[in-house]
């Protein structure tokens, strides 16, 4: 039923905490879900300085997904995009061959307030790695959501529970936002081999076993999966079809290694556009590790 439990590794990038669980050592991805981070929560008084913000920066091969459970946050892109995202709102970004980006927190900075965020990255299968950049903004009435015996939910894109979100997707996914009232139980969906869910808040239970916030449990495939709330609890759940390997570097993804030492010779030098409001700084690329070479040097 329970194939691994991953806990989040918390680290400061100038401001406030990011909890990284995907990638993890033993488990590299859920379906086409490479990467999971959790922003926060955290409480900002006003006036917070310009350092917290994400400068811009690349990425490849990826859809970047933005989902936010508390606060607001401004993306701004190299296609042309600027929009504010809100809680129960989706902001998806297609990398394709090459999109840069950048995250502000501008009403934050003006009135202060709770931030609260899930961002992934879904790799794109090989045949999309190379697709033109593009971005699209999702509000809760493009996400089906259902409310019964304790269990809330927002589909926020693929397939679940016989619902689909309005989300476009380019493989056989599905990402849920839940809230579990104590004492509900909630099953997981059944039709996608690879399933996992990431407990935000709260306290679940699992064949006598509870299990606290920062967690991910991943399940077998094929188990019939259902999650008890201990406490009230909030869980994003995601997964889908495996995707094939991938090979992640920096803020690129791609099957190939050879493609991400392009992207990584392009970002060095000045070859991918930064968004048009954002053209004064972006975020330099890191020094390889000791010993590793590029490819083909």
């Amino acid at each position: 039923m329970l194939d691994h439990v991953l806990e989040d590794r918390r680290r400061d990038i100038g401001g406030f905490e990011v909890a990284r669980v995907l990638p993890a050592i033993g488990h590299r991805q859920v379906g086409p879900f490479v990467f999971f981070d959790h922003l926060g929560p955290v409480e900002f008084a006003a006036g917070i300085p310009k350092t917290v913000d994400v400068r811009p920066h690349p990425h490849i091969g990826l859809s970047t997904v933005t989902y936010l459970v508390d606060g607001e946050i401004t993306h701004r892109d190299s296609v042309g995009s600027e929009q504010a995202i809100r809680p129960g709102e989706v902001n998806w970004m297609i990398a394709g061959r090459g999109i840069t980006h950048s995250e502000r927190f501008d009403k934050l900075r003006q009135y202060g307030g709770r931030i609260d965020a899930i961002q992934t990255w879904v790799a794109l299968p090989e045949a999309e790695e190379e697709r033109d950049p593009g971005f699209a903004h999702y509000g809760t009435e493009d996400l089906p959501s259902f409310d019964e015996r304790g269990v809330w939910g927002r589909l926020i894109a693929g397939t679940a529970y016989g619902a689909r979100s309005r989300v476009e997707t380019h493989s056989p996914m599905f990402y849920v936002h839940w809230v579990l009232q104590s004492g509900a139980i909630g099953p997981l969906p059944d039709e996608h081999r690879e399933r996992a869910a990431y407990i935000v808040s709260g306290t679940v239970e699992l064949a006598g076993q509870t299990y606290e916030a920062g967690r991910m449990l991943i399940f077998t495939p094929g188990a019939a999966v259902a999650l008890k709330a201990v406490t009230e609890s909030v869980l994003i759940l995601l997964g889908g079809a495996p995707i094939g390997p991938r090979f992640l570097d920096w803020n690129f993804v791609s099957s190939s290694r050879a493609r991400i030492e392009q992207a990584k010779a392009d970002w060095r030098a000045g070859r991918m556009k930064l968004p048009d409001l954002d053209h004064d700084e972006f975020i330099p690329l890191p020094p390889d590790p000791p010993g590793v070479r590029p490819a083909g040097s």
